[in-house]
């Protein structure tokens, strides 16, 4: 579920609060950087229990409707569409998301939250991909799976009642929010008429992800030292103090990858680090960190500091 790129910017964030820290328990920072990647898949569980949480709020309304002075024959038999649509049904069926919210203590549970619900459906009643699900006339399995990849596209992952909750519970969650939100509609397109709902595991099966993490989070900290210095001698026209900190933190970082992982294409941990620059450091420092990483590359492979295993991994 989690690619390379989400585990480098949790790695980024991790360092950034130890180097601002002081604090040099390094065990407790890997601690929490375990927990933050973790908690990814919390949010994941939840956004994928939003829609039957949302089939409750449509009971709901249904039931407040029959209850009115005058119903009208439309709130005593309304259409049972949304509240049948199979994706949701099969979510709320998935033994699979049942055991691993129970076993995470993930839910929707509680006045507050099942309040956030009763909001979102009132508004997504108004929507037109509302509105066109319920009057197409079509009664099928993939029009129901059609209909919960737009509705979870252009309703919930874009919800701010949902966004604000997320950014309550987690600091973090909002830089998940896109990957997470991608992850949850892979899911329901692979999601079968005649299969059980799956869901995808945190970790994509045999691979070495966890041991990437452990790895690039100590070893850029046991580095520290050396590439300072290298970063130092890179950066002669430049002062050090004046340099953003996320800048010197990703250097570090992009490094530190460049000589302790053989298997890792010298390109790709360029490429990665500059596009993380992007988005968490300044508008130039794309262009300054490209500089510096293509001289400290030209430097470390001449002093075989970089030793590429594997054909094509030099470049």
């Amino acid at each position: 579920m989690l690619n390379r790129r989400h585990l480098r910017i949790k790695i980024l964030q991790m360092l950034y609060a130890y180097y601002q820290s002081g604090d040099e328990n390094l065990v407790k920072f890997e601690d929490d950087l375990f927990n933050s990647i973790d908690r990814v898949y919390d949010l994941y569980l939840l956004l994928l229990l939003t829609m039957p949480e949302l089939v409750v709020a449509a009971e709901n309304k249904m039931e407040d409707r029959k209850k009115k002075l005058r119903p009208t024959q439309d709130d005593l038999h309304p259409s049972l569409k949304f509240t049948s649509n199979q994706i949701f049904r099969k979510i709320f069926q998935s033994r699979q998301i049942r055991e691993a919210s129970e076993q995470r203590k993930t839910n929707w549970l509680g006045d507050e939250k099942k309040e956030i619900f009763r909001k979102l459906f009132l508004h997504i009643r108004e929507s037109e991909t509302y509105f066109e699900y319920m009057n197409n006339g079509e009664n099928s399995f993939e029009n129901d799976k059609s209909f919960a990849v737009n509705l979870f596209k252009l309703e919930i992952a874009n919800s701010e009642l949902l966004q604000n909750f997320f950014e309550e519970v987690s600091i973090h969650w909002m830089d998940d929010l896109d990957h997470t939100c991608s992850m949850v509609l892979k899911t329901i397109k692979a999601c079968q008429e005649k299969e059980n709902f799956s869901i995808l595991p945190l970790y994509k099966p045999n691979d070495s992800e966890e041991e990437f993490v452990r790895n690039l989070f100590q070893k850029t900290i046991s580095m520290n030292a050396e590439n300072e210095l290298l970063i130092n001698e890179l950066t002669t026209n430049w002062e050090l103090d004046r340099i953003a900190k996320m800048d010197i933190i990703l250097l570090k970082m992009g490094l530190t990858e460049l000589q302790i992982f053989s298997e890792i294409p010298t390109k790709v941990t360029l490429n990665e680090t500059i596009e993380i620059s992007k988005f968490y450091s300044t508008p130039k420092s794309n262009t300054f960190i490209n500089g510096i990483l293509d001289e400290a590359i030209d430097r470390l492979t001449k002093n075989k500091k970089i030793i590429k295993e594997g054909r094509g991994l030099v470049n």
